[in-house]
């Protein structure tokens, strides 16, 4: 079947097999492999394919309908990322909650599958680690996140959301999964034209909110202040003008209004992070993740550590109180302005060493002497460079923090063929209602 016949049949049905990594679901049709968005394993679903090449090694597709539903399917709680009411309006469903119409503790499950069939694929382990709840009342996954990015419709100034690998925009009136304290600027309201994309971090400790504005390409001052004077007074405004040509994420942030940072703060430290730097996204991450590396290592006074990847500083300044003066925290952080956010944030402990450099780098001429090392980099993990670096340094602990576990298996797979061992294995839902979860390791080598 061509490319044209399979548009005009439109519609294919299928029975979904198990989770893959990515949010997707397994089905075959006629010999060929469809990763399969919005269903439950189980499910006999009509899905409309949304990447289907003939030279295609697999196909891509969207549920539309189900023929036959699974038990832990539940109504989705925000319609523009429904998929199936996305279907009856003619278009796809927005990205970022793909997961929700599946019961919560099922969501928690299908992410322990997704967890134990990479590491068995990628790390070579067998090991089946549950999906904690980060707090007792996790009020069904909603209101958590505590940073939103939106796009702009270049006609209307309005927000919206894009569907998963499209660049269409989908308006928005609302983001549930948002805090409230993002839902009350009730910037669906204001005209963002002249504006590409819109980024909003509201601190979960309920500190003024920060709203940050990445301008199209030409949009000129007054048109940047005409939008500022829309924006409500309770939040801080800036703007961030990326550097295109640079291609490292690197650009120039400006305050507009009130600050250019937000204000959090986390097992009794607070922090600066400028609008444009790293923080945990879910309002209770930042302490579950500070309370997992402090159990997993056990800094106790007099250690030597690494913070690597350290960002603005979350862990750095726990394991800084815990080791005391009598031992020593390196923090490496590649961030020029995250950088400066954790010297900041970390001026009154005199026994930690700020590094602004990319890891991999900072290990060739700094790479030994350490009793443990915490490992918290971005969603592409470590990677073999860095583990081989950290393999040599051979500290007696590594602490691992990974929002996707995909690259952390690969990674594991790299330090166990080395010798070293997974010693402990923690997962946490820091992402309710997607497909992501957050997980914590210790791994040791073998002493033997």
């Amino acid at each position: 079947m061509s490319d044209g016949e399979r548009a005009a049949a439109e519609l294919l049905t299928v029975t979904l097999g198990p989770v893959a990594h990515g949010g997707h679901f397994v089905a075959r049709h006629e010999g060929r492999v469809i990763f399969v968005r919005h269903g439950l394993p189980s499910e006999t679903v009509r899905i409309r394919l949304t990447d289907a090449a003939d030279e295609a090694r697999f196909w891509r597709a969207d549920v539309v309908d189900v023929v036959d539903a699974s038990p832990a399917r539940v109504a989705h709680p925000w319609k523009p990322a429904d998929a199936l009411a996305a279907a009856s309006a003619g278009r796809q469903p927005v990205g970022g909650a793909e997961f929700g119409h599946i019961e919560i503790a099922a969501q928690r499950r299908l992410k322990a599958d997704v967890l134990t069939e990479q590491l068995r694929r990628l790390g070579g382990v067998e090991r089946h680690t549950e999906v904690e709840a980060p707090d007792p009342d996790s009020g069904g996954g909603m209101h958590w996140r505590t940073r939103v990015a939106f796009a702009v419709e270049p006609d209307t100034g309005r927000l919206g959301m894009r569907p998963h690998r499209s660049n269409d925009i989908v308006p928005i009136r609302s983001m549930p999964l948002a805090l409230a304290a993002i839902e009350e600027l009730t910037l669906w309201a204001v005209d963002f034209s002249g504006i590409e994309r819109v980024e909003v971090a509201a601190p979960g400790n309920g500190s003024r909110p920060l709203i940050l504005l990445i301008p199209r390409p030409g949009t000129g001052r007054k048109k940047i202040d005409d939008v500022v004077s829309r924006l409500p007074e309770a939040a801080s405004v800036a703007l961030w003008e990326p550097d295109g040509g640079a291609g490292d994420g690197s650009g120039k942030l400006t305050r507009l209004r009130g600050r250019s940072w937000v204000a959090e703060s986390a097992g009794g430290h607070h922090y600066r992070v400028t609008g444009d730097g790293f923080w945990q996204v879910h309002r209770r991450a930042p302490d579950v993740l500070m309370g997992a590396v402090l159990a997993g290592l056990d800094p106790q006074p007099g250690a030597q550590i690494a913070d690597l990847y350290a960002g603005a500083g979350l862990f750095t300044a726990p394991l800084a109180t815990a080791v005391g003066d009598s031992g020593s925290v390196l923090s490496v952080e590649a961030a020029a302005g995250t950088s400066r956010d954790a010297r900041r944030n970390l001026h009154g402990f005199g026994h930690v060493d700020i590094v602004q450099g990319r890891v991999e780098r900072v290990l060739q001429s700094r790479g030994a002497g350490w009793d443990a090392v915490v490992l918290d980099p971005p969603r592409t993990g470590a990677g073999k460079q860095v583990v081989r670096s950290l393999v040599r340094a051979r500290p007696e602990a590594i602490g691992y923090v990974s929002c996707d576990p995909a690259s952390f298996a690969r990674d594991l797979g790299y330090f166990r063929r080395a010798g070293w061992n997974l010693a402990q294995l923690r997962a946490f839902d820091l992402y309710p209602n997607t497909h992501h979860l957050e997980t914590f390791a210790v791994l040791t080598p073998d002493r033997r």
